[in-house]
């Protein structure tokens, strides 16, 4: 199981206090140390612009080594932002949200891309060599 953290009573809860506080919560019983971030709703101040400086904000911190950041939500879409529902339901525009503000596709996938370069470049999440894999 897992703690998803999306944020409340107007203010983030992904920083590393929060976290940290999170962490210790969890372990003072017994459950799994593991947080996924919502990028969206509160700690985004339900703004979909920035969920992307949220993203980067916790790769940052599983970078830096917290381990129990297992995960992040992104609200995503085809288009970005969203559309209300219309009596006339010809004036939807495919691919954009009735629901939350979404980030559009373009932006959904540069930000995994980019978070997926990060990670991959950090000493924690780096392949051994062949030779260290061939003598565990």
């Amino acid at each position: 199981g897992h703690i998803i953290l999306r944020g409340g009573g107007g203010k983030p809860n992904y920083d590393t206090e929060t976290v940290s506080w999170v962490v210790a919560q969890l372990r003072e019983r017994n459950l799994p140390e593991s947080i996924v971030i919502d990028c969206s709703h509160g700690n985004s101040n339900k703004d979909h612009r920035r969920q992307a400086d949220v993203m980067q904000q916790v790769v940052g911190q599983i970078v830096a080594g917290d381990r129990a950041l297992i995960g992040m939500m992104l609200e995503s879409h085809l288009k970005p932002g969203n559309q209300p529902i219309s009596a006339d339901r010809s004036q939807l525009e495919y691919g954009v949200s009735i629901t939350d503000q979404c980030m559009g596709w373009e932006e959904t996938e540069d930000l995994i891309l980019a978070a997926h370069e990060q990670l991959g470049a950090a000493p924690q999440f780096a392949t051994p060599p062949a030779e260290t894999l061939a003598t565990v």
